[in-house]
């Protein structure tokens, strides 16, 4: 299975969790190390354009692309989720299901809905499982953001 990756070149083939360790993120808490995927590029594309500003479009970007075995995935449903699971007062809960993700290694991926796009999914790697090593790069190029996102 591929999942995609949009990130400044020096980080976007890190596999070790340690920047959603460092800062947290929707579904990790500050010293959890966690890897985010989109399910597409395009989605890729769109988390990225949601947490920072146009003027930083213009730095050091590129796209990667891994292969990650499929046999290994635990799934988050909408079902699983509260209606407002989206809204800050709920990060807690999120957080929590993704340390508990983490903490218990039993699954290399996680696949969570995505809170920009509606039928969508991200996946969430747990760089601690043992099957982490069995992800493989399949391509890491240059990405240029168009100008138009710039402005």
């Amino acid at each position: 299975m591929l999942i995609y990756r949009i990130a400044t070149c020096a980080y976007v083939t890190d596999l070790s969790g340690t920047g959603a360790r460092l800062y947290g993120g929707r579904w990790n808490e500050v010293g959890v190390p966690m890897v985010y995927f989109a399910s597409s590029k395009p989605l890729a594309v769109l988390e990225v354009l949601v947490h920072i500003r146009p003027d930083q479009l213009q730095g050091d970007y590129c796209s990667a692309c891994f292969d990650v075995p499929e046999n290994s995935i635990d799934t988050i449903s909408m079902s699983d989720l509260s209606i407002d699971w989206k809204d800050s007062a709920r990060a807690l809960r999120l957080k929590y299901i993704g340390k508990y993700f983490i903490a218990e290694k039993k699954h290399l991926l996680m696949k969570v809905p995505s809170a920009i796009v509606e039928g969508e999914y991200n996946y969430l790697l747990n760089p601690l499982h043992p099957d982490a090593l069995k992800v493989r790069l399949v391509e890491k190029k240059i990405f240029e953001f168009d100008n138009r996102l710039k402005e």
